[in-house]
């Protein structure tokens, strides 16, 4: 039997129509469900639906595992896609990193303290500067240093780990090589990367002195998924800082540091809580 507090999310798109809030909802109650969360959104422009229900899943009548076969008709009905997750279900999470730390460390503590609804199984990095880090957290860590050379032997070392390890979701927390479009297909829309601006202006290379050159009176953070565009892919989340004429570049990448954390942190939450939806290159985030 299900503990109490065990909910399963169902993640609904499809076009906006008539009727769609009530099915879902007779569906749940009408099995003796009670929905403890519901959110929607329609995208006037496109005409699409989109919506996020969790419910209890002490005294629903259906068992877990006929959940998506049951749901599976009314979902044809109104031709909706759906995802089914469930609040039980603890993701692997490997992060990849390079020389910054800021990120990593962040993560590591969020884990340790629970903050993060995931278990952290491996960080991989290019660098062999963090294993202590990781070795404090109790996090084993693989070092694969990667040139022209071996890019793609490394590739498919790391590729093998992950597939060992059953990773479900991999951060790039600062991570400065660029994957090749053959890895990013393992993992579609479960690649987070935290970009150190506010995209998509200044992408690219040394992002902080670009913008102190420009005068910026802002600076800002963007978690995305990582497409075969590396950072071009859907953005999750964003937050910005405010810049005056009196800092310096490195005030900026002090204050940069500080959002990459959260933003990173943030946009890891929102999907491992089942609360992003993608389409086309956005997303629906019901945070």
């Amino acid at each position: 039997m299900p503990h109490v507090s065990d909910t399963a999310t169902l993640l609904i798109a499809c076009p906006d129509q008539p009727g769609l809030v009530a099915a879902v909802a007779n569906f749940v109650a009408g099995n003796g469900g009670n929905i403890t969360h519901a959110d929607q959104h329609v995208d006037a422009e496109f005409a699409v639906f989109f919506q996020r229900v969790e419910f209890e899943l002490a005294g629903f009548s259906i068992p877990r595992d006929d959940i998506a076969t049951r749901f599976a008709p009314i979902a044809e009905q109104f031709g909706m896609s759906f995802q089914l997750k469930f609040s039980d279900e603890v993701a692997r999470v490997a992060i990849l990193v390079s020389k910054a730390s800021h990120c990593l460390v962040d993560l590591l503590a969020r884990g340790k303290n629970g903050e993060l609804p995931a278990r952290i199984e491996l960080v991989l990095s290019n660098h062999a500067d963090h294993a202590d880090i990781a070795s404090f957290y109790g996090v084993p860590y693989h070092h694969l240093p990667v040139g022209a050379a071996n890019k793609g032997e490394q590739e498919a070392r790391m590729l093998a780990l992950l597939a060992h390890t059953r990773i479900d979701l991999v951060v790039l927390a600062r991570y400065m090589q660029v994957l090749s479009a053959e890895f990013v297909a393992h993992y579609p829309r479960r690649i987070i990367n935290i970009h150190h601006s506010f995209l998509p202006a200044f992408s690219g290379g040394r992002p902080y002195h670009q913008a102190y050159v420009r005068g910026v009176k802002i600076i800002g953070a963007t978690a995305h998924y990582a497409t075969a565009d590396l950072d071009d892919g859907p953005i999750i989340e964003q937050d910005v800082a405010r810049i005056s004429h009196r800092e310096t570049v490195d005030d900026l990448m002090a204050k940069g540091r500080d959002l990459e954390r959260v933003v990173l942190a943030r946009a890891i939450r929102y999907h491992l809580e089942h609360r992003v939806l993608v389409y086309g290159n956005k997303t629906v985030v019901f945070a």
